[in-house]
């Protein structure tokens, strides 16, 4: 009977140790249009975190986005009308939740962080979206969507981060290096 016990005991760790993993990751979208070329940032977030956006903005939509994901900066993608404005997150901050507003194309997004900071860019027109993980610690772990000549579509993964990530180690060490020094 003890025995029966203790495999019953460990099967149902087993399963729930399973279920929390399975119960980390979300997506948010596809908001847009359903023209353009399909990209995704999904290998992308081996390098690390989220660290800097890049958008390029016209008077009408997002024309196109470059994601940092730790120390190296993501394929751009989109078109090359329109000014390019850059956004930097601090050490350890992480994108929270994604706003903005659609029509056929991506025409608004703003980006909030753990911090209380925003990030807004391009126009307040059409429908409106909010993208936010569905399960509590996670945080914007990569982008895809669809681009032409701008920005068509967009979606948002959600994670934690893995332990594993070397580049997110030695940032956290420089960091706390530097944080020593002072």
């Amino acid at each position: 009977m003890k025995h029966c016990f203790i495999i019953l005991f460990l099967l149902s760790c087993g399963i729930t140790l399973r279920a929390e993993h399975a119960r980390t990751s979300s997506y948010s979208g596809e908001y847009g249009g359903g023209s353009g070329e399909r990209f995704s940032h999904s290998g992308n977030q081996l390098e690390g975190a989220i660290t800097a956006i890049r958008i390029r903005v016209s008077s009408r939509y997002i024309v196109g986005l470059q994601v940092r994901y730790g120390k190296e900066w993501s394929n751009y993608v989109g078109g090359s009308s329109g000014d390019l404005e850059e956004i930097f997150l601090f050490p350890r901050e992480s994108i929270i939740q994604v706003s903005g507003k659609y029509g056929y194309y991506v025409r608004k997004l703003v980006f909030v962080t753990d911090e209380g900071r925003y990030f807004s860019f391009g126009k307040d027109d059409g429908t409106s979206f909010s993208a936010a993980p569905l399960f509590p610690n996670t945080v914007l772990r990569f982008i895809s969507g669809r681009s032409s000549s701008v920005i068509n579509a967009i979606g948002f993964h959600w994670d934690k981060y893995t332990s594993g990530c070397g580049v997110c180690k030695e940032e956290v060490q420089e960091e706390e290096n530097k944080e020593s020094v002072e």
